[in-house]
């Protein structure tokens, strides 16, 4: 190992980074279906983003916001369900009770045949 290490030192570097890049990708990968697995059609909270609340229950996050009547996120950190209620002066329960029906009309329209 030694004697490759002192004879090719750059393709030796070029391995460990894939390699170190391959491990974090990997872990990612693992860590995200992991999550996801466990995360499955949560109920809606306040502390969500649509964009979550979509993941969740494996609907488009667009969609939810555009049949609730709900702001696209501009660039950046989305909104929470308490920022949106915030921002329009209502109780956060009104936009979770808005968002909790959207998923239900999308899951119920994605049932039908």
């Amino acid at each position: 190992m030694k004697a490759l290490l002192h004879r090719h030192p750059l393709l030796v570097l070029a391995f460990v980074l894939a390699s170190l890049g391959a491990t974090f990708f990997a872990g990612r990968i693992v860590w995200n279906a992991v999550y996801w697995a466990q995360h499955r059609q949560e109920p809606v909270q306040p502390w969500m983003t649509v964009g979550y609340v979509g993941h969740s229950w494996g609907l488009p996050p667009r969609e939810i916001d555009a049949r609730a009547g709900l702001p696209m996120p501009d660039k950046g950190r989305p909104l929470t369900l308490q920022q949106i209620a915030d921002q329009r002066g209502v109780p956060v329960a009104e936009i979770i009770a808005l968002v909790a029906a959207t998923v239900a009309q999308m899951q119920a329209e994605r049932a039908q045949p």
